[in-house]
């Protein structure tokens, strides 16, 4: 599951596992083996680090040929598109290179006002950030004060839309619809799942090549991010971080200590290295199901609005009667188990999603399927939209299967996944197969960065909504703890994903405190939730 997802129709494509028998055969020797791989590590680390410090100051020197962007990206004037040239590989700066696409908007204020530039990720992996200064050419009026201090800028992060963009499968198969129901029947329909998996993983190393799969990492990420710092000409980096752009935030402000001014990170990925990416998986299934039922009782309580029930049973009821309908015979021809899972888990993400999904679904059921079809099925002849969406669910794969080790074993993935579908069936099984194409991986798999407090690491201002589904609360608790000197701002009673985006004048105007002076609050804050939909 994206952390964050960009709307995608494709949940489950299936996904399968690989055993390096390295590993296996690693065991024998544990001691020596694992002294020699953390010795490694940090060669390759003290290596990689040098190679950035190179990179950067050629950037440095080299700016940003800024231009009017092109007219197909959709960006309007005066934003102004360019490019960062960074090596693929860190540990061999003077290797191959790729080209970042980065645009910015210059700060609206006066020239005393002006602060620097403030780079921002929406996630993903696999999000692109290029729509940010689109904040200052709408006129969205949270953004309005900061934008005045700062730039705007935004990249298409290594792998992404025009920075290299990789790929695993074509983009027309990859939307295909229906698919398969994520949720197996039998040891047939989990066996053809596998195979997917393994079919998508090969997918990868063809279509992208191992040299180019091999670098596709946060700590790489948090690199090109140091670089486009420089380019930028700015000394120090001032970012906006949200969903797994916090952890990409994590890793900077681990490697660029020093490197930071103002940080803000907003739906925090648990940083521990034992949760990346494995657990964070599984804890996400937990909390998908406690913000699905949050969604549940919102349409029960309107249901003069949606007529779907008055209790968060009967609404359920009525999911599982669609869900079972679709299944025997796909609605439209299209859209199956896993097209609908694709539409409906906006609910859980996002609260702005809550009355367009309740709305199709609530139609649905009054006798008119066609919006709840529009909505959940691929739409073919978007070619450009769905080489988007495939992109996404590359980089997304490459970042979390090369960024850290995952189980090899069918055998776990199949208990781990068994038993938490007992309790937290929404997402469970659709999540597993979206991830399994690591178990197979067919490159070398990193170790997690260790997070934690460097010198000269500035406060960071941590935001998260208590009952977030994609980052759990419990990280933004971590990170916390790891960042000495932060300050944690708690949405209660709330669960939207991206909570900087919102409008709750607690938050917003401490967002905007922050990033215009540099102070937080002397203790850790709790805001009232953000207003509630109305349908």
């Amino acid at each position: 599951m994206r952390f964050i997802r960009p709307r995608s129709r494709v949940t489950a494509f299936g996904s399968a596992g690989f055993a390096a028998a390295a590993l296996i055969a690693g065991a024998v020797m544990a001691p020596t083996a694992n002294a020699q791989t953390n010795q490694a590590a940090a060669h390759g680390q003290d290596s990689a680090a040098k190679g950035a410090a190179l990179a950067a100051a050629r950037a440095a020197k080299a700016g940003i040929d800024w231009q009017d962007c092109p007219a197909d990206w959709g960006f309007e004037k005066p934003i102004q598109c360019g490019y960062v040239t960074v090596p693929i590989d860190y540990t061999k700066p003077n290797g191959k290179t790729i080209k970042l696409a980065v645009d910015r908007i210059a700060s609206t204020g006066t020239k005393e006002e002006r602060q620097g530039a403030l780079v921002y990720n929406p996630g993903g992996p696999g999000g692109s950030g290029m729509r940010f200064p689109r904040r200052v050419t709408t006129k969205n009026p949270l953004w309005v004060n900061t934008s005045k201090a700062y730039d705007f800028v935004g990249f298409d992060p290594r792998g992404v839309g025009h920075s290299a963009p990789i790929s695993c499968i074509d983009p027309q198969e990859f939307v295909k619809a229906p698919k398969a129901d994520p949720v197996p029947d039998s040891t047939a329909d989990k066996n053809a799942q596998r195979k997917l998996a393994r079919e998508y993983a090969d997918g990868c190393a063809e279509r992208t090549g191992t040299a180019m799969l091999a670098q596709m990492t946060t700590p790489n990420t948090a690199r090109d991010l140091d670089v486009i710092r420089a380019a930028l000409g700015e000394k120090k980096l001032n970012y906006l971080g949200v969903s797994y752009g916090t952890y990409l935030g994590a890793v900077y402000g681990t490697l660029f200590p020093s490197h930071v001014r103002r940080m803000i990170v907003d739906s925090v990925v648990n940083p521990a290295r034992d949760n990346i990416w494995y657990e964070a998986n599984l804890g996400q299934d937990v909390a998908f199901e406690g913000r699905w039922k949050d969604w549940e009782d919102w349409v029960a309580k309107n249901d003069a609005a949606f007529h779907l029930g008055t209790t968060r049973d009967a609404v359920q009821a009525k999911w599982l009667q669609l869900r079972a309908t679709a299944k025997k015979s796909p609605l439209g021809g299209v859209v199956g188990p896993a097209e609908l899972l694709g539409f409906f888990q906006g609910a859980p993400y996002y609260d702005s999603s809550w009355v367009p999904v309740a709305t199709a679904f609530s139609k649905y059921f009054a006798g008119d399927p066609q919006p709840l079809i529009d909505a959940a099925s691929p739409d073919m002849s978007d070619t450009a939209g769905n080489i988007t969406s495939e992109n996404g669910n590359a980089v997304y794969t490459a970042v979390e299967c090369t960024d850290a080790k995952w189980p090899t074993s069918w055998a776990k993935w199949d208990k781990d996944n068994t038993a938490l579908n007992k309790k937290y069936p929404f997402l469970t099984w659709s999540n597993a197969w979206m991830n399994l194409p690591c178990a197979t991986w067919p490159v070398k798999q990193q170790s997690p960065v260790e997070v934690r407090t460097g010198k000269g690491l500035p406060p960071v201002l941590i935001v998260q909504s208590q009952r977030d589904a994609a980052t759990p609360y419990e990280g933004a608790v971590v990170l916390h703890q790891r960042f000495k000197g932060s300050r944690l701002i708690t949405e209660k009673d709330a669960g939207s994903h991206g909570v900087t985006g919102l409008v709750n004048p607690c938050i917003n105007s401490r967002v905007d405190t922050y990033l215009l002076t540099g102070k937080l609050d002397a203790a850790d804050v709790t805001c009232t939730p953000h207003a509630t939909p109305v349908p």
